[in-house]
């Protein structure tokens, strides 16, 4: 993966980054809710076309690995805000989508501590989202009266408790992620401690993959008899695996 900065996708992330401020406003200024809703469709349409682009002309980023789910997160957070203030939506709603992505920030410094940087993005996760950005227009339009505000606050409201409940799901999956990542690395480490006795070190790398910082498989020392300048004998080291 390049560090470019300048690519078509991460330029579709910016200007949809641009369109943050500019939907609350009109949602909570004018109150130009078709307005807003355009600019939550374009957002939209460039998140799908930014990753397209990106995969299919190899212009992935870890720049815009980080501006998407950012991007997203933030027309999140702008929605809900403009739903809560305009006593659309109950505050608590926003509480529970907020609670879960503040976990989810406080997690990084642990990560980083053990060498991993965010971790990547699950279906689970693009699933909610993708939901909660449904749910908002229809939350929108169902202000309004008649049959057309009648459907959208069922739909609306139906893709909102979907998208809740799937974007803590989420949550919980990457939590399982990074918990397994750290124990991994942990392990790792204690067995390549040189305080360890090489019984117990075979005993606890045996069968286990091993992930060091950056993500990539530990080497499983090999023990050489003295003055053995030649490979090791094969039963040297019973029970180790050659790692794939």
């Amino acid at each position: 993966m390049e560090d470019r900065v300048w690519t078509v996708p991460n330029l579709l992330s910016m200007v949809r980054l641009l369109g943050v401020p500019l939907f609350l406003w009109l949602v909570l200024g004018p109150r130009a809710d078709w307005w807003a809703l355009g600019v939550l469709a374009f957002a939209g349409v460039s998140d799908w076309l930014d990753g397209k682009i990106a995969r299919a002309w190899n212009q992935t980023s870890r720049l815009g690995m980080f501006l998407d789910p950012m991007a997203d997160r933030l027309y999140i957070f702008a929605a809900l805000l403009g739903l809560v203030v305009r006593d659309i939506v109950p505050w608590w709603l926003m509480a529970i989508l907020v609670l879960r992505d503040v976990l989810i920030v406080a997690s990084l410094p642990i990560l980083r501590h053990y060498g991993y940087g965010p971790l990547p993005v699950n279906f689970a996760g693009k699933a909610a989202t993708l939901c909660l950005l449904y749910s908002f227009p229809l939350l929108f339009i169902a202000g309004y009266e008649g049959i057309v505000g009648d459907v959208a606050q069922i739909v609306g409201w139906a893709f909102a408790i979907w998208g809740t409940a799937i974007y803590w799901w989420a949550g919980l999956l990457y939590a399982v992620q990074g918990l397994r990542l750290i124990g991994q690395t942990r392990r790792a480490d204690r067995a390549t401690d040189p305080g360890i006795q090489p019984a117990a070190r075979a005993a606890a790398t045996a069968n286990d993959p091993q992930v060091i910082e950056g993500g990539q498989a530990a080497q499983k020392p090999i023990d050489r008899r003295a003055g053995d300048s030649g490979p090791p004998s094969s039963d040297s080291r019973k029970g180790a695996t050659s790692p794939p």
